[in-house]
């Protein structure tokens, strides 16, 4: 998939996820932006941002920081916690300085693209597995696990799984399930003992209060048997990958609960599920660290794994018009400005308090953040274009504060 596919991936997910966060601001009595889309702390608003305001100037530290040939391996550091893991395609793991943080830093690899339907599942039963064989063959060579992602997705379904003729639904349901059965069992087959996990099911909850499922195409053919169908493939082609589903927004509470009921749906019905997902694109304000505990708690009380799958903190917190039509937004930072400063400084110690949850929950056992360095972020283009440094380490690929505020509690931003 190339970089542009993946941009307007991810543009349609946070158009949906910014006006369900803004709802759940306006409900703590913030203004606008919060989970799963939004960024750091203030700044005036803007449909567009300037010039001045270049993603491609190195993301600077808050302060003087620790030489970097001192910085402790993150998988090592939380080896006795849970896998660090970082989100890359076969471009990624062949850069600088992308590579080398992958080789030091990674216990888990999740690949961004390539391990989805639309890149593999060229027609039905005929795959293109080789970017998606890059990258497993990349971990394999330094030890690192690999997480897949995603194995159902309504936005990275191709259109021949929904070929053929609709006038008689009972045998066109048939048919749309053999093909997804199909597609899960030779997937997983393909990969089995290489993965480690599966995300089986991507964001299908609604953001609509009053609706509980995602009102997509599998929706609309399946009802929720779907995801019945999708996690039972799985698990008769891999006894013993683990099987999660994954969404956005866990941390709002009224996301959360109509993802729980999903999830519980699920359990009653016996379906074969091991753990829970949670996304957690956030910015420096918001969440906060207990309504991020909060979400973890909840899926302890069902006896579930939690990964934490997508995580970074972006600089802005953004109206929900500005994901759905790029109006409304923060004005980009200027690159070597106080406010940068400030808030390279507020994403610090945002990372510190998550990563301390984190580390706190015995139920967490795997922290992505997507991506792996600040040079390559979707945040960089969306929802506009602007300096966003959402990651733990720079341009460069050096260690920035959040790095060393999440390895060292007696460091100062």
């Amino acid at each position: 998939m190339t970089q542009t596919t993946a941009h307007n991936r991810r543009r349609f997910l946070m158009g949906a996820t910014g006006a369900g966060a803004m709802l759940a601001t306006a409900a703590c009595g913030g203004g606008g932006g919060g989970g799963g889309s939004s960024g750091g702390g203030g700044g005036s608003s803007s449909s567009s941002s300037s010039a001045s305001s270049s993603s491609s100037s190195s993301s600077s530290s808050a302060g003087n920081l620790p030489d970097p040939a001192t910085a402790p391996a993150l998988k090592t550091f939380f080896n006795a916690k849970f896998k660090v893991g970082f989100t890359a395609d076969p471009t990624w793991i062949n850069d600088a300085p992308s590579q080398a943080i992958l080789i030091k830093h990674a216990g888990s690899i999740t690949a961004e693209n390539v391990m989805k339907a639309q890149t593999m599942g060229t027609s039905a039963g005929v795959y293109n597995y080789g970017p998606a064989d890059q990258v497993v063959t990349f971990a394999q060579a330094n030890n690192i696990a690999v997480r897949g992602h995603a194995l159902l997705w309504h936005q990275s379904t191709p259109a021949w799984f929904f070929a053929g003729d609709r006038s008689d639904m009972t045998a066109f349901r048939a048919l749309v399930r053999q093909r997804l059965e199909t597609y899960i069992t030779d997937v997983v087959t393909h990969f089995k003992g290489k993965v480690y996990a599966w995300d089986v099911v991507n964001e299908p909850t609604s953001d609509d209060a009053g609706s509980t499922y995602r009102n997509s195409e599998w929706y609309q053919i399946f009802g929720d048997s779907y995801l019945d169908i999708a996690f039972r493939a799985a698990r008769a082609a891999d006894p013993d990958v683990e099987l999660f589903i994954n969404d956005y927004s866990t941390e709002d509470p009224g996301k959360r609960a109509r993802y729980m009921t999903i999830i519980q749906t699920l359990l009653d019905r016996g379906v074969p599920i091991n753990g829970v997902g949670h996304q957690f694109h956030i910015s420096t304000t918001y969440p906060s660290a207990a309504q991020v505990q909060q979400a973890l708690i909840e899926v302890e009380a069902k006896n579930l794994i939690n990964h934490v799958t997508e995580l970074d903190v972006s600089f802005y917190t953004d109206p929900g018009s500005c994901f759905a039509n790029q109006t409304g937004c923060q004005t980009g930072l200027v690159a070597g400005s106080a406010a940068v400063t400030t808030t390279l400084r507020a994403q610090a110690l945002q990372y510190r308090a998550l990563y301390n949850v984190f580390a706190a929950r015995a139920s967490v056992k795997s922290v992505t953040t997507w991506g792996v360095a600040d040079n390559h972020s979707w945040l960089t283009t969306f929802p506009v274009t602007r300096l966003n440094q959402p990651l733990l380490f720079d341009t460069a690929g050096n260690p920035k504060s959040a790095f060393w505020a999440v390895v060292d509690p007696a460091f100062v931003p």
